[in-house]
């Protein structure tokens, strides 16, 4: 009885720690906008770096990663103190999967959020820490030659069961977690999908940012 008070505690907290719309806090806070009226719609790093730019756009990874690590932290500290490596892994995971939850379906904007992504990166940190270099550096090249996030973030959810697999063999919880959370990721990517088969996901560029446009445009009208 009091391993499931336990496990749901770690759920809990987790999914409420992940739950934090950084991205929707971010953007309301310096522009007084609502991201999810911009750009995708989407509350995510992705969709504010398209719009506003770098910096807003790191400052909301690094707190999506941070609150996918530090949920995952929580709910391991939330095991019994005698806990074996897999029972630790077992509440890591649980973490892991709440956080990436909360952040997709967070209670505080209705129940919609992210893609999970930067929030399952975090938690990776935290879980299987030597999954997390490789898949990274797998990220920046894929950027960087083909220019479009989600194929990326999708070809990465699909990496990461075999990484878990082949960095920790003996400890077959972490493949559960790689298959449970790869298919997190690529389910709230089904928009992408769509738009990728019709050749219409945009590029990102650091160039122009999609405010720059519309102010431009709402100029042009009030001259």
């Amino acid at each position: 009885m009091e391993i499931a008070v336990r496990f749901v505690a770690a759920a809990v907290v987790a999914y409420l720690m992940g739950a934090m719309p950084w991205a929707v806090i971010v953007v309301r806070l310096f522009w007084k906008q609502d991201i999810r009226t911009l750009g995708s719609g989407n509350s995510g790093a992705t969709n504010v770096l398209r719009v506003f730019g770098v910096p807003p756009a790191l400052a909301v990874a690094v707190l999506d990663v941070a609150k996918g690590a530090l949920g995952v932290w929580l709910a391991m500290l939330i095991a019994p103190a005698d806990a074996s490596l897999d029972m630790r892994d077992w509440f890591g995971v649980v973490g892991a999967l709440a956080a990436v939850t909360g952040h997709s379906y967070s209670p505080f904007i209705g129940f919609r959020g992210g893609k999970g992504v930067a929030t399952s990166a975090g938690a990776l940190m935290v879980l299987a820490p030597w999954v997390w270099p490789p898949l990274l550096l797998a990220f920046v090249v894929l950027v960087a030659a083909v220019k479009i996030v989600s194929v990326a973030s999708m070809t990465l959810a699909v990496l990461l069961p075999l990484a878990c697999w082949l960095i920790y063999p003996e400890r077959h919880i972490l493949l559960l977690f790689g298959v449970l959370t790869s298919a997190v990721v690529l389910w709230r990517h089904r928009s992408n999908m769509k738009r990728l088969a019709h050749g219409e996901e945009p590029k990102i560029t650091l160039k122009r940012r999609l405010w720059d446009d519309m102010k431009s445009r709402t100029n042009d009208r009030g001259e």
